[in-house]
């Protein structure tokens, strides 16, 4: 039986760009053509949290025409694709947890789809978009920076592009997501709760600031992968 903790869901009813995030004070500093690491925010990322059993044909199969991928079973992986949601990935946190992202403001109709898909089939369907944000590492040291406060192995041939892992950066609880690499170099994205965003912004610029950090201000139309 479906579970769905998602309606109403007020904090993100509103569009992306009248809500407010944790770092709305934070100023650019600094060149990002000169900083071996840079430091943005992307608020207001869509967030779903949704269990299910992979063993269930059905639960698969209602996740898949929603949102036009195969959930990923591997531990601690994603899979991303581009579809009726626009740049969706599914970040496999757990044997029958998936965290879902997307462009801020999808969550108002994906979670609804999906709860609609999953009628009558065991899952849980929670839009958890406003519990956290998003911040986005980058940069030949950005892999040096995370490793001062991190006990995981970050290195390529441990966590390669795709890779996702729960853990701690400096006593924050965070989920770290590899993206794409950036001209060579590598991208991360560290949720975190809202409470703690202030804090380890401010503890990566620290970590970072041997190498030179340059901070972006909140990349409000940045898309989700």
């Amino acid at each position: 039986m479906l579970e769905n903790a998602s309606r109403p869901t007020p904090p993100s009813a509103a569009a992306p760009s009248s809500r407010r995030t944790p770092l709305d004070h934070v100023a650019a500093v600094g060149s990002a053509a000169d900083a071996a690491v840079t430091l943005a925010e992307r608020p207001h990322i869509a967030k779903i949290s949704l269990r299910g059993r992979p063993s269930d044909a059905q639960f698969m199969a209602a996740a898949g025409r929603v949102l036009d991928m195969v959930l990923p079973t591997d531990p601690l992986s994603s899979v991303g694709t581009t579809g009726s949601y626009g740049t969706v990935a599914a970040l496999n946190l757990g044997p029958d947890e998936w965290l879902i992202t997307a462009d801020p403001g999808v969550e108002r109709n994906l979670t609804p789809a999906l709860s609609d898909a999953f009628d009558g089939i065991h899952a849980a369907v929670v839009d958890v978009t406003e519990n956290s944000t998003v911040l986005r590492l980058a940069g030949g040291r950005a892999r040096d920076t995370l490793a001062k406060g991190m006990p995981l192995d970050i290195h390529d041939s441990r966590f390669p592009v795709g890779a996702v892992a729960q853990s701690l950066i400096a006593k924050a609880d965070v989920i770290l997501h590899r993206q794409e690499d950036s001209t060579g170099a590598p991208v991360f994205d560290i949720h975190v709760r809202r409470s703690f965003a202030a804090y380890l912004w401010q503890w990566l610029c620290d970590a970072g600031g041997e190498y030179g950090v340059a901070t972006v201000r909140a990349q409000r139309a940045a898309g989700a992968t």
